[in-house]
């Protein structure tokens, strides 16, 4: 681990700037979650929609509640089995909370990351901080620091380095704040985890059901400029040599597509290298992008997802708001 300016990075932050830094899950694009004209120059750099929630970052547990309201105890069972750790908890919110962080709506999402240099930004900070994946609206999150100097440059006042982006897809997002305890967004702490800390299943979210807006919530996210879509293992063999290629078949020809990444095949790695290798194959110059169909099995759901809104928002121009 290299030294990295803590003291700068807290120092902007307490003056309204924006600070990126890594997480266990990806990057994210912080502000100073107690100020909302900070907050504010988040939705500006990502050209955010203004009613899209942020996640509130946080070093220690005890700090929950300075955050949520009436935390109920299964909350803190899960903080205790899962933080630090990519696991978001939907909670009813302070009144002090800015409607700019959640909003508008009386909820807030609040994380421990499981990262070194998350840790001891947060710890150093001592607040919490407003931090969305660091990239534009809708488009795939980055796992590096490169990628969030490509993507935002001089939006983002300081942007640290750090070690990889161990998990490499965003985390679970649980709502609490209601009688029944739901999945809004699947991450790689899955279901039958988070139900055997608890003691019982908690529910995944159906589509269109009305619940608190979240993060990667919309029907396309996550996406590449070039347009994406599935494909089967044989489709893939017999495609042309324009488009750009993600398999996890390692006989398919090297050098007969535009790029060709294979995969690996648990998919803890390919949740790891996903985003990565979106970012690769979206810049080979390719005319489309085949992704080989996936497993449709027990740890694959958050991958499926993700993949999922990227093939829906796929080729579509940049969103303006």
């Amino acid at each position: 681990m290299i030294d990295l300016p803590y003291d700068r990075a807290v120092a902007l932050l307490r003056a309204g700037e924006l600070v990126a830094f890594p997480t266990e899950t990806v990057y994210g694009l912080g502000a100073d979650a107690s100020n909302p004209e900070a907050v504010k120059k988040i939705f500006a750099a990502k050209q955010r929609p203004a009613d899209h929630p942020l996640i509130v970052h946080l070093a220690d547990a005890a700090q929950i509640a300075d955050w949520a309201l009436n935390v109920p105890e299964e909350a803190k069972v899960l903080a205790n089995a899962f933080w630090p750790g990519p696991m978001t908890l939907i909670l009813k919110k302070q009144a002090h909370v800015s409607d700019t962080v959640t909003g508008g709506q009386d909820t807030v999402g609040l994380r421990i990351p499981d990262h070194p240099v998350a840790h001891e930004l947060l710890s150093a900070f001592g607040g919490g901080v407003a931090a969305p994946s660091a990239n534009r609206f809708g488009r795939i999150s980055p796992t590096t620091a490169h990628d969030v100097r490509e993507e935002l440059g001089d939006a983002v006042a300081l942007v640290l380095e750090g070690d990889a982006c161990d998990v490499g897809i965003e985390s679970t997002i649980i709502d609490l704040s209601r009688d029944e305890i739901v999945i809004l967004r699947p991450g790689m702490i899955g279901a039958r985890a988070i139900g055997a800390v608890l003691g019982h299943m908690p529910r995944m979210r159906m589509a269109n059901e009305k619940a608190p807006r979240v993060s990667g919530s919309l029907s396309a996210h996550y996406a590449p400029r070039t347009a994406m879509r599935y494909a089967t293992r044989e489709e893939i063999r017999n495609a042309p040599h324009d488009v750009a290629v993600l398999t996890r078949a390692s006989e398919i020809p090297a050098g007969r597509y535009a790029m060709c990444i294979d995969a690996p095949f648990d998919p803890q790695g390919y949740a790891r290298e996903l985003y990565s290798s979106l970012r690769a194959l979206d810049t080979s110059g390719a005319r489309e992008i085949l992704v080989e169909t996936l497993p449709d099995e027990q740890g694959w759901e958050a991958i499926h997802d993700r993949l999922g809104r990227a093939v829906t928002g796929s080729g579509q121009p940049e969103r303006t708001v």
